[in-house]
């Protein structure tokens, strides 16, 4: 194995288990979350659009969201590093850097490389946590082997199905499909507000009923079967002993833990 690959794979070894912790020092902070935090949402209510449009393949409902994710990760990777994250990657992985800024921009990296192949990876699943407390807020991001227990909803894409049926039975399949995808877009909607209640406007909440708050995305894909779950994560008020002054890296955390207990029962993390 070359370095650079061997260092890639490192990069993102240091970063299992583990959870970026980003301190809240004040009221612009919030608002900066915030934004991120609504810009995901919405992006999520567009696929929500997009996915009950029969007319549309997924990966049109897919690529508004993975490109928030994206302007995502370069922000909170330029917020740590005043660089272009690329470039930190890069150094880190010509063992110019050996840090775990380097090492978490590699994972950020391998994050997007990842959803990127979402539409064409059987077996793979991507979580995503953000958890707010007081003085600072946690983001997970995991992938995963497996199925998607618990109360997730399930759907199926006919352009991913691999099916050899007669014409009337293809336009049946076909329908069903729709309707799946038309019940997922609904199940979104539903449940979007979790995300927007995770950081409320500051301006206009008073602090003791925004200073804690948390949501949790789970997606994959088995053959030509979506699965998601989305929902609130109650943060640990217990959990940090310390305030957060730097950003860093902390153990993923017990809220984690349990939604994989929970909802990832069997699955194998493999990043």
């Amino acid at each position: 194995m070359d370095t650079r690959r061997r260092r890639w794979e490192d990069g993102a070894t240091s970063l299992y288990e583990q959870a970026v912790r980003i301190p809240l020092q004040n009221i612009d902070a919030e608002r900066t979350l915030r934004d991120h935090v609504s810009r995901f949402a919405d992006a999520s209510v567009r696929r929500s659009e997009l996915l009950a449009d029969p007319d549309l393949p997924l990966t049109e409902a897919y690529g508004a969201e993975l490109d928030e994710m994206h302007r995502g990760f370069d922000h909170r990777l330029r917020q740590l590093t005043g660089e272009d994250y690329r470039e930190v990657a890069d150094a880190y992985l010509r063992g110019e850097r050996d840090d775990w800024i380097g090492a978490l921009a590699v994972y950020y990296l391998e994050c997007y490389y990842r959803l990127q192949e979402r539409l064409t990876l059987d077996d793979e699943i991507f979580l995503l946590a953000v958890l707010r407390y007081p003085d600072c807020f946690t983001v997970n991001l995991g992938f995963a082997v497996g199925e998607i227990g618990g109360d997730a909803v399930h759907y199926e894409s006919p352009r991913h199905a691999d099916t050899d049926l007669t014409t009337d039975h293809h336009e049946r399949y076909f329908a069903e499909c729709q309707y799946s995808q038309r019940q997922a877009a609904e199940y979104i909607r539903d449940r979007i507000h979790h995300v927007r209640d995770t950081v409320p406007d500051p301006d206009a909440t008073p602090f003791d009923e925004r200073k804690y708050g948390g949501f949790i995305y789970i997606t994959g894909r088995r053959g030509s079967v979506f699965s998601e779950y989305l929902g609130p994560l109650e943060p640990d008020p217990n959990r940090f002993a310390d305030d957060a002054t730097v950003p860093g890296l902390v153990p993923e955390g017990p809220e984690i833990e349990r939604m994989k207990r929970e909802f990832l029962d069997g699955a194998e993390f493999v990043a």
